[in-house]
């Protein structure tokens, strides 16, 4: 398998830097951090062809693969190969731009997943901290940098403090942003005073996403390019016409049509993520079951009618996707990782 390049005609560029200009332009507007879909402990490789094809066709500017919505920490090598070829397979015709999600706490491992999936048809990374082993400043400078001057693919930094245990200081993230193979960060720090700290320092041609659903909004109108969304799964035109009228200057109506799903980014949280969604996408037929890998489990009844209820007050046709009625929730369907 070869790498899959996007070539731009710039003079004497090699094809690397080529690929790296183009992810560093395409890094901006929606993205969406694609579910993983599982059947009887399986890949579900229908209901991710369909998932695929679906929001190939939407508005989104580009996907991640086997992050954390996508269950990637549960998912064996040979079924990261088999989701990478297959979405790029569903999505080639748009050269849709797709990051790889990787996480892990030893940086000689993660070099070697570097190794594994350079030649995989992917366009670039999202790496996030080491979590648990709580690095000091010094260590993810040196981390990211190894991984950065290793990969021969961009790097998109991923910083979430609430689930790593550590946050990535603007210090160190200026500094990480002056490496060529860094081209962007997924921002879910949490703390809007970073933020707007690093949108104001940064280095020009450097992309910073919001990755904090319920702070869509704000983070654009804060500067961010753009954003990494799980909310987006549902009522994606909408979330993308946020961006687009608050960059034609029209902030009323973008705050209108904020508010048309901002109730989505927390019902969508209300119990761990990725499962709401994937119950979601199950009622309207883009996914065949709504199973996740333990430790994740299915949502609850409680939740479960909510979630109906919101489909219905939307006026989503259950199935609308499938075209055939959805089976019966497994009992108890989360399935242990068989890797």
């Amino acid at each position: 398998m070869t790498g899959f390049f996007f070539v731009v005609p710039v003079s004497d560029a090699t094809p690397k830097e080529m690929d790296m200009t183009d992810l560093r332009h395409r890094l901006q507007g929606l993205w969406l951090p694609l579910v993983t879909p599982f059947r009887d402990g399986e890949v579900d490789e229908t209901s991710l062809r369909r998932l695929a094809r679906h929001y190939g066709a939407s508005p989104i500017r580009g996907l991640i693969l086997a992050a954390t919505s996508g269950e990637g920490m549960t998912l064996r090598s040979s079924e990261l190969e088999r989701l990478v070829t297959t979405v790029r397979d569903e999505t080639e015709s748009r050269s849709l731009p797709i990051c790889l999600g990787l996480a892990g706490v030893d940086t000689s491992r993660l070099r070697d997943l570097l190794d594994e999936t350079a030649d995989w048809p992917i366009d670039g990374y999202l790496i996030s901290s080491p979590h648990y082993v709580r690095p000091s400043q010094a260590g993810l400078l040196q981390h990211f940098t190894a991984l950065a001057d290793h990969a021969a693919w961009p790097i998109v930094l991923y910083n979430i403090p609430y689930r790593t245990a550590v946050n990535i200081g603007n210090e160190t993230l200026l500094r990480l942003a002056e490496h060529p193979n860094i081209v962007g960060l997924k921002d879910c720090g949490a703390n809007r005073e970073q933020s707007l700290e690093l949108l104001r320092d940064r280095p020009a041609g450097f992309r910073v996403l919001t990755g904090e659903d319920a702070q869509y909004f704000d983070a654009l109108a804060d500067g961010a390019d753009g954003a990494i969304l799980l909310s987006a799964h549902v009522e994606t035109k909408t979330f993308a016409a946020v961006q687009s009228l608050l960059k034609e200057g029209d902030r009323a109506a973008a705050l209108a049509r904020w508010q048309e799903v901002a109730e989505l980014t927390h019902l969508l949280f209300a119990e761990p993520s990725p499962t709401p969604a994937k119950y979601w996408l199950w009622r309207t037929g883009l996914i065949d079951s709504p199973e996740v890998r333990l430790p994740m489990v299915e949502i609850g009844p409680g939740l479960s009618a909510w979630l109906d209820r919101e489909i219905e007050r939307r006026a989503v046709p259950i199935d609308t996707f499938r075209g055939l009625a959805p089976a019966a929730p497994h009992a108890g369907a989360a399935v242990v990782n068989p890797g």
